[in-house]
């Protein structure tokens, strides 16, 4: 497959990935409302955000993420002010993860079952932890400074609470579904169009 043409696959995938992201977060999420009419959740969206890292690379992979759960903030009345703050975080997802499992650990350029276990779980677990970091942080300073909510101290133990457990299913889910699927693609040889 040529430059050109790869380009384009990797762009549908994005698009896909996307969609996918976006319909976890929106519609399988356990939302949990938050005094001051605040809410945070817990969803598997950042799982699709991951595991698109590991199948396409940091910035597709965290473009599609990004995409759709921050069209889900656009579409739901308490999140809306938060699409620029879910769209930088869930690109950052993705580049970490990118870049530790492609350009770290290079898991596109092995068959080893066990480095690629190995990698991908240090790539979802390094995108995941920065998200538990940065968002609930982010989500303080751009709920005080910005938004100028005083119950963001209040808000910041629950969002750390639901990040956190974010953090841990997805990566369990984005690293049970990266394994099976990449042996998929390779038997299809389907593998070596996105990589």
């Amino acid at each position: 497959m040529n430059r050109t043409n790869n380009k384009i696959y990797k762009v549908a995938l994005t698009g896909l990935f996307a969609a996918m992201s976006y319909v976890v977060f929106t519609f399988l999420q356990l939302k949990i409302t938050l005094p001051g009419g605040d809410a945070t959740a817990i969803h598997l969206g950042n799982a699709v955000c991951v595991l698109g890292a590991l199948l396409l690379g940091g910035l597709y992979g965290g473009l599609g993420g990004a995409i759709g759960m921050t069209i889900g903030d656009l579409f739901d009345p308490v999140y809306i002010v938060y699409a620029p703050k879910t769209f930088l975080l869930k690109l950052c997802i993705g580049l970490i993860t990118g870049f530790l499992a492609h350009k770290v650990g290079k898991i596109g350029e092995t068959s080893d079952r066990k480095h690629i276990l190995i990698w991908t779980i240090i790539a979802a677990v390094g995108g995941l932890l920065f998200n538990v970091i940065f968002d609930p942080l982010i989500g303080y300073y751009y709920k005080l400074l910005i938004l100028g909510k005083p119950a963001a101290e209040l808000s910041f133990v629950y969002n750390l609470t639901a990040t956190s457990i974010n953090a841990v299913t997805s990566t369990i889910v984005s690293v049970a579904a990266y394994m099976p699927l990449r042996s998929a693609l390779a038997k299809s040889g389907l593998l070596s169009k996105i990589n």
